[in-house]
């Protein structure tokens, strides 16, 4: 009776054609992934090189404003900008930058692929419904399946990061743009076609300034997504606060993880906190609240 509680062998499946099969494209398509490589690696630096133009009590002063500009309030903007003046007196002020790099390359990327698609599945059933299991299992994949293709396909450093943080944070951003659109009030679309707006002037000028709210709120979680894999990343060449954290592991010193792995959620409340301030509020689309989980049903 030992083979009602043992599985069979033969039924277990062999991914060594799949590893294969992979090893093989890398090296086919070495021209082409070192191109990509060098092209995402350039924008991270890029946006590195601007932040560190930016003498740091102009940096400490825009946080301020922004802060300000997004709660309404000058208490709030000195406390965002106290918060992270605290980085840089924990001596890792190079180290956030560094990161906040990566996370904001990492989310333009993720916006520029994102809104397109939530753009376009918004107008189709069919469409949502073939694209929700794989929006589906890309937010349900353990984040360390992501590293294993980019580290095969890119190596280790930024790049690898960038194309693992993408992947993993691109989803709320195309859940939320299509769920926003298509819970734009059928009413005001109809007037607008009533009125001679053809489809793609009712959807730059009725729809997504409609949905303007629901949108941000996409942005805003693909940012909070993209800060969740600063440390899962650093384990794959990503410098900044997470190889901080991850070094801090290794050696086993508690105090140097608590200091950088506070920096790293002082960084994600600011950056949420902003995101969320100068969000549309009024006569806007709001989301349902359900962190990004929606199943893009249309209002009725």
């Amino acid at each position: 009776m030992d083979w009602l509680f043992q599985f069979p062998e033969f039924f277990r499946l062999n991914t060594t054609a799949v590893d294969r099969a992979v090893r093989s494209f890398a090296v086919e398509a070495e021209g082409f992934l070192n191109a990509v490589k060098g092209g995402l690696s350039s924008l991270v630096n890029a946006v590195l090189l601007f932040l560190r133009f930016i003498p740091w009590p102009l940096f400490l002063l825009l946080v301020a404003l922004l802060g300000w500009r997004a709660r309404r309030s000058l208490r709030s903007g000195v406390l965002y900008a106290a918060l992270i003046a605290a980085i840089g007196f924990v001596g890792l002020w190079r180290m956030m930058l560094v990161t906040l790099s990566v996370v904001l390359a990492s989310v333009m990327i993720a916006l520029i692929i994102g809104i397109p698609i939530g753009i376009l599945i918004s107008g189709s059933d069919r469409a949502n419904k073939m694209l929700r299991p794989v929006l589906d299992a890309m937010q349900t994949m353990p984040v360390f399946v992501y590293l294993i293709p980019a580290l095969l396909l890119f190596g280790t450093g930024n790049a690898s990061g960038v194309i693992a943080t993408v992947i993993y944070a691109v989803v709320p951003v195309i859940r939320l743009t299509s769920l926003g659109i298509r819970q734009v009030d059928k009413e005001v679309v109809e007037a607008a076609r009533a009125f001679g707006s053809t489809r793609w002037q009712t959807l730059f000028k009725v729809q997504i300034p409609q949905a303007k709210a629901t949108i941000m709120a996409g942005v805003n979680q693909t940012l909070m997504m993209a800060m969740s894999m600063v440390v899962t990343t650093s384990m794959i060449g990503v410098r900044g606060l997470g190889m901080e954290v991850l070094n801090a592991v290794n050696r086993i010193e508690i105090g140097r993880g608590l200091v950088a792995g506070s920096c790293v959620v002082v960084l994600a409340v600011v950056l949420d906190r902003v995101t969320q301030g100068i969000s549309p509020g009024k006569g806007a689309n709001r989301p349902n609240g359900d962190g990004g989980q929606a199943h893009d049903s249309p209002s009725k």
